[in-house]
C-alpha cells in the first residue's frame, strides 16, 4: 500500500509538472517576435510593460502572457476604395499591399494596439491607405489622374511609407488597380476611337498622295519615253532625207521601170527622154 501510494504521488507530481510546463513555457521561432508582458502592470504614462523574447520562454501564466507577431512578409488584398478627384469625379482604387513588421518595433506595435496583425491591417493600416488615396486624389483632376497614374501611385506610396513606416510596417510592394467612372471611360474610349479614325484617314491620305506620285512618275516616264522615241524617229527621218539625192532618185526610178514607154492617145509610145 505504501509503495502504491508513493507511485501515485509521484504520478500526480509529474502530471502537475507537465501541466505547469505546458502552461508556463512557449517557444518563439525565428519567423516571429515574442512579446512578454505583465497583464496588470502599466507605466506611469499608461504604457504596457512588455519585452521582446525568442526561443524557449518561461512565464507565470497568472500574471504574465506571451504574444507573438510574424515578421515575414504579409500580403493584403483590400476591397476597393472610392475616392473623389478635384473635379468631383469618383475613382475606384483596388490596392494590394505587401509589408513586413519591423522586428525592433514589434513590442511598440503590440503596446500601442494590442491586437493581431489581421485586426491592425483591417483597422489602422486600411485607414492610412484610404487617407493616402483621398488626400492625393484631391490634388488631381480626373484627366490629370488618368494621364499621370504612375505619379499618382508614387505619391500615395510615399505617404504610406511615412505613415506606416513610422509605426514599424515596412512596405515592400504596393500596387493599385485604378478604375475611372463609367462616363470617363466612355469618353476616353470615344477619344481613342476618334484618334484611331483620324490616324486611319491620315494614312489613307498619305496612301492616296503616294499613289498619285507613283501615277505622275509613271506618266512622266511614259511621256519621256515617247519623246525619246519621237526624237529618234525624227532624227532618223532627217538623216534619211538628207541622204536622198537626185542620183538616188533616178536610180530608184530606173530600178522600178518595167522597160515599157508610156503611150498617148494618138498611138505609139512616147519617145524616151534623156534626163540630165
Amino acid at each position: 500500500m505504501k509503495i502504491s501510494s508513493v507511485i501515485l504521488k509521484l504520478g500526480i507530481a509529474l502530471l502537475v509538472v507537465l501541466v505547469f510546463s505546458l502552461t508556463c513555457c512557449t517557444v518563439v521561432d525565428n519567423s516571429e517576435v515574442g512579446i512578454k508582458f505583465k497583464k496588470f502592470s502599466l507605466t506611469e504614462q499608461g504604457k504596457l510593460v512588455a519585452t521582446p523574447v525568442t526561443g524557449f520562454t518561461f512565464f507565470n501564466p497568472i500574471t504574465t502572457a506571451v504574444y507573438t507577431y510574424p515578421v515575414y512578409i504579409q500580403r493584403v488584398d483590400y476591397s476597393p476604395f472610392s475616392v473623389t478627384t478635384r473635379d468631383a469625379a469618383t475613382f475606384s482604387m483596388d490596392p494590394l499591399l505587401a509589408y513586413q513588421l519591423e522586428r525592433s518595433k514589434a513590442t511598440d506595435v503590440f503596446a500601442k494596439y494590442r491586437r493581431p496583425l489581421r485586426d491592425i491591417e483591417s483597422g489602422y493600416m486600411r485607414t492610412c491607405i484610404y487617407d493616402a488615396y483621398r488626400i492625393t486624389a484631391n490634388n488631381y483632376t480626373s484627366d490629370e489622374l488618368m494621364a499621370s497614374r504612375a505619379r499618382f501611385e508614387a505619391e500615395v506610396r510615399e505617404m504610406l511609407d511615412k505613415s506606416l513606416g513610422s509605426e514599424g510596417f515596412i512596405i515592400s510592394e504596393f500596387t493599385s488597380q485604378i478604375t475611372p467612372p463609367a462616363s470617363l471611360s466612355q469618353a476616353i474610349e470615344a477619344k481613342n476611337q476618334a484618334i484611331q479614325e483620324a490616324l486611319k484617314a491620315e494614312n489613307l491620305i498619305k496612301q492616296a498622295e503616294a499613289n498619285a506620285k507613283i501615277a505622275i512618275a509613271q506618266a512622266e516616264g511614259e511621256a519621256k519615253a515617247l519623246k525619246i522615241k519621237a526624237d529618234g524617229e525624227a532624227y532618223y527621218n532627217r538623216t534619211v532625207a538628207a541622204s536622198l539625192n537626185e542620183l538616188l532618185v533616178r536610180q530608184d526610178a530606173v530600178e522600178k521601170w518595167d522597160g515599157k514607154l508610156p503611150t498617148y492617145n494618138g498611138g505609139g509610145a512616147i519617145p524616151f527622154l534623156s534626163i540630165k
